[in-house]
């Protein structure tokens, strides 16, 4: 009998300590952010990836034009070759194998570049978008904001819990009104 009142006890002491936790569980606010989204549709984003291009391809024209004055001198070559013999053939051989040598590690160095400034400019925006999501769940008394992309811990969720354009245009909102400040903000360091 002591065992049974004992058990039973318990029994209650557990369930009720599980109606705690439940409703402490139940008070939490939560959300998530579709971060494939918010890469593709913020401006900031974008705009990086524009001035990327831009600049990949200003990096590139004198290496272009190294690459085509290397395709002429090796017709060039290609067309002497019979006229000057098979040993001035082997040097300018080797020459031109130098050369093309020294190109690929140029365009090497110019894409690793590239890739690392790249990188930066990313992992600053990615900071500037988690500190934003993270202001938004502070103002908006959130308990926690998930993020979901295409290997996601999230596998469901309502989509009334998705926050994904409210913080999409906050962002967007914000970098306008940044980038249209930034001329007097040029203007005013001269």
């Amino acid at each position: 009998m002591k065992k049974t009142i004992l058990m039973a006890a318990m029994a209650v002491i557990m369930f009720s300590c599980n109606k705690e936790e439940n409703k402490a569980a139940a008070g939490f606010k939560t959300a998530y952010v579709d971060i494939a989204k918010i890469s593709e549709g913020y401006e900031e984003f974008k705009d990086l990836e524009s001035k990327a291009t831009v600049k990949s391809q200003e990096m590139g024209r004198g290496l272009q034009q190294k690459v085509q004055q290397y395709r002429l001198d090796y017709a060039e070559a290609e067309n002497q070759s019979q006229a000057k013999g098979p040993q001035w053939t082997q040097l300018k051989v080797q020459e031109l194998q130098k050369r093309e040598q020294d190109l690929n590690m140029e365009q090497q160095a110019l894409a690793k570049q590239m890739q690392e400034e790249i990188k930066a400019q990313n992992d600053s925006v990615t900071k500037k978008i988690k500190k934003h999501i993270e202001t938004y769940g502070k103002k908006n008394g959130y308990d926690y904001i998930y993020s979901t992309a295409d290997l996601s811990s999230i596998v469901y969720a309502k989509d009334n819990y998705n926050i994904t354009e409210t913080i999409l245009k906050e962002l967007n909102d914000n970098y306008k009104a940044n980038k249209k400040d930034e001329p007097a903000k040029e203007a005013e360091k001269k």
